[in-house]
């Protein structure tokens, strides 16, 4: 089972949304609507924080329809670690180092493919891993589809596997071991 955070009522439950050093403007504007708003203010969440990288699409600081969640965001930071660490649910772009650092802390995780790159072989890995029900995989169109239904406790923690044997597979390739 994933950690979510606290459940008080009272307690700040915040929503981290990265895309990293791209420009992925179609997630922020999904992340932007009423809709997606209204539907993370649902599920108990206060806040939402965009990292909106290169985009240009500005999001509303408004909150959807009937929600009171607040809204922030800022194109860069030295580090995210703060973010992800602070997050209740984090919604990012496939890229495996912002997937891997969240896992590893433990974070529900919904990852959004960029339909826009070409040779995606980061849906490849978003998909494998929702599959194995480490996360919830979804595009920007399907972004509200999915925090409604989206069931946190289905979540199955990753466990990092021994990379020691492919290290040590290199290693004699290359020829640094007898």
């Amino acid at each position: 089972m994933m950690v979510v955070g606290d459940n008080n009522a009272n307690s700040k439950r915040v929503v981290f949304v990265t895309v990293g050093t791209t420009c992925f403007d179609s997630l922020v504007r999904a992340v932007d609507t009423p809709e997606v708003k209204d539907a993370l203010f649902k599920n108990g969440y206060t806040h939402l924080v965009i990292q909106m990288g290169r985009g240009t699409y500005i999001p509303s600081k408004s909150a959807g329809n009937d929600a009171s969640i607040s809204v922030d965001y800022f194109t860069f930071s030295p580090s995210i670690a703060e973010y992800l660490k602070n997050a209740s649910l984090v919604i990012s772009h496939a890229g495996s180092g912002s997937i891997f650092e969240t896992l590893r802390l433990k974070k529900p995780l919904i990852v959004v493919v960029n339909e826009d790159l070409m040779d995606n072989h980061q849906s490849e890995l978003a998909e494998e891993l929702a599959e194995r029900k480490h996360l919830f995989c979804a595009r920007p169109q399907t972004l509200y589809e999915t925090i409604s239904t989206m069931q946190l406790d289905s979540l199955l923690p990753y466990e990092p596997g021994d990379a020691t044997p492919v290290a040590k597979f290199i290693h004699r390739f290359v020829g640094f071991t007898k």
